[in-house]
């Protein structure tokens, strides 16, 4: 009989942190760009009626953001990773 071949359970459980991290960190940094391109493309006063051309660039802005971010945070943190935290 062949032995199984199922992963480590300490490499599983860090999988799932490392996982979770990454996914905290672009959910609130997705948040603070987009929140930055509303208010850089609509202005805070007018952001509930924005016009189509005002929406498309807030979604550049956010991309343009995400973009920003994942190349500071190969400075900031592991090099082969697009997350500032250093645990991932």
């Amino acid at each position: 009989m062949s032995s199984s071949s199922l992963p480590n359970v300490q490499t599983v459980v860090k999988t799932a942190q490392t996982y979770a991290i990454d996914l905290a960190e672009r959910v609130i940094w997705t948040f603070l760009t987009a929140a930055g391109g509303v208010a850089l493309a609509a202005g805070p006063a007018s952001m509930f009626s924005a016009s189509f051309w005002q929406t498309v660039g807030v979604a550049g802005i956010a991309a343009a953001g995400s973009l920003v971010k994942g190349l500071f945070a190969r400075v900031v943190g592991a090099k082969n990773s697009a997350s500032t935290a250093a645990s991932v």
